[in-house]
């Protein structure tokens, strides 16, 4: 069991990798709440440990229901992949995730001061693997599983905000609230779009966005969603680090340019490799304006 496990996250799941996310993701919002707040006197303690392994955690229920959900589609269009290919059974990761789960949930009942919040997230993870109990309409259509299904992250996020709030005594409502609420909702949504934007040539049998609107709308509206994106960046690093603010005005200039490309040539490049790359470098200038203002203070 162990070495199918082993194959399962090394090719669905990295466990390490994943592991730095849930605290990137976590103190990324956890951080520029507080620093817009000007809160510099920080009480960390296990709770900030939990919260991030909750997020790893959550992630990792989200994955391994979605093969789950996608095994028989997957048998026929991705059968190399991990469950489809038989070299790994779904009792494997069942087992796995359930204890992982329980764990989370325990640590977060024992020591996290908003429980509820996490009840909420995972009630929302369970009806997304249900698919709502609406499976016949919405697994045939990609834009009713993005506007059901997507949303999570804005749920993940809430959880992160909900114990920054009530462990620092901050108003629940505010513009940076509001903004660390979308901030990583929209690399999500942009990058679940773009990976199913496909120059004609490539398109197959796979469902794709490109093939339901054609690449040029589907590209023109994830670059629309780009543009708001950093509209919240912007907003959320202002106070902080004005140096930031041009890094990512540069940023998202680039990205609009790769889109234009895009559109005017399909098959000059994968729309989803730049969009990853610009994520990368996005979140990226994120967190070191939060490590340049701990260490040096406003610029």
């Amino acid at each position: 069991m162990f070495g199918r496990l082993r194959i399962y996250f090394k090719e669905r799941y990295p466990i390490l990798a994943r592991l730095v996310l849930g605290c990137i993701v976590f103190l990324e919002i956890h951080f520029i709440i507080l620093l817009n707040e000007g809160i510099t006197s920080f009480n960390i303690s296990i709770q900030e440990f939990i919260g991030a392994f909750t997020v790893f955690a959550f992630l990792m229920w989200l994955r391994i229901a979605d093969d789950l959900k996608d095994f028989e589609t997957d048998k026929a269009l991705f059968p190399d992949r991990p469950l489809p290919s038989g070299r790994v059974y779904k009792k494997d990761v069942v087992i796995v995730c359930i204890i992982v789960q329980a764990i989370a949930l325990i640590l977060n009942f024992l020591f996290m001061n908003n429980f509820p919040f996490c009840v909420f997230l995972y009630f929302y993870g369970y009806l997304m693997s249900k698919w709502f109990f609406q499976k016949a309409k919405i697994q045939p259509s990609l834009p009713l599983a993005l506007v059901t299904h997507n949303p999570v992250q804005m749920i993940i996020n809430l959880y992160i905000i909900s114990f920054t709030v009530i462990k620092y005594g901050i108003r629940p409502v505010t513009l940076i609230n509001i903004m660390a609420l979308w901030t990583l909702y929209f690399p999500a949504l942009i990058w679940e779009v773009s990976r199913k934007i496909r120059a004609p040539k490539d398109e197959n049998d796979y469902t794709t966005y490109s093939k339901l609107f054609g690449y040029v709308r589907s590209t023109r509206f994830v670059m629309i969603l780009t543009i708001v994106d950093i509209i919240t960046n912007f907003i959320l690093v202002y106070r902080l680090n004005r140096i930031s603010v041009l890094v990512l005005f540069c940023l998202v200039s680039w990205m609009t340019w790769k889109f234009i490309q895009f559109m005017r040539d399909p098959e000059k490049f994968v729309l989803v490799d730049k969009v990853e790359i610009y994520t990368y470098l996005q979140e990226s200038t994120m967190l070191l304006t939060i490590v340049v203002f701990l260490l040096v203070g406003r610029i």
